[in-house]
């Protein structure tokens, strides 16, 4: 596999994520939370939070970054690295193309 389709450009404001599941070349499928940024962009993560397993799609964005919303750790969502703790450990960042109103993911190929 490569690109999947994650989710339509409409359905995410600026400032917003959301929860998906994605199916990895190997068959199984990876929470991913894909992010919009305030400026617009688009970024995808991985969807669960390092320190508590909870899914970064339903914390807060602010910037380029997304707080998990049960212990506030807060993750760039360029780069994958927490800012805040409790959480220490990276999440995976995927590449993201928009194709017209399409947000297309590629989680076989991540970037960290």
């Amino acid at each position: 596999m490569s690109e999947q389709l994650a989710c339509m450009v409409s359905d995410l404001e600026p400032g917003s994520a959301m929860d998906v599941e994605l199916t990895l070349a190997s068959g199984s499928d990876t929470p991913v939370a894909v992010v919009r940024s305030d400026d617009g962009d688009f970024y995808a993560i991985g969807g669960m939070c390092t320190h508590g397993e909870v899914p970064l799609g339903e914390g807060d964005v602010e910037g380029c970054f997304v707080e998990c919303w049960a212990h506030g750790s807060r993750f760039d969502v360029r780069t994958g690295v927490p800012d805040e703790l409790p959480a220490v450990t990276p999440v995976a960042t995927y590449p993201v193309r928009i194709d017209g109103e399409r947000v297309l993911v590629d989680v076989d190929n991540p970037k960290s």
